[in-house]
């Protein structure tokens, strides 16, 4: 599975989110929502996710396995630095 497009959206708050991403696999399944967030340990990925009735959120699209994450993962935080070396 190629990921063949990424299109970020910054957000212009102070806080840890720093930009929304849509990611499309395969120029046939696109995924929308996923975050970029500033965190402690680094820049990371967070999935979309929705708010359950316990008041947790729950991740609505996932890779089911690490090495597919980290893939995601950097391919979105390069492209993010890319952006941001264009602004």
């Amino acid at each position: 599975m190629d990921i063949t497009d990424i299109r970020i959206k910054r957000v212009s708050t102070s806080g840890k989110l720093k930009a929304y991403v849509t990611i499309t696999f395969d120029n046939c399944f696109v995924v929308h929502n996923l975050k970029i967030i500033s965190g402690n340990a680094g820049t990371f990925i967070a999935m979309p996710s929705r708010k359950i009735k316990t008041g947790e959120y729950k991740d609505i699209a996932h890779p089911i396995n690490s090495s597919f994450r980290q893939i995601i993962q950097s391919k979105i935080i390069e492209e993010y630095s890319k952006s941001e070396d264009d602004s």
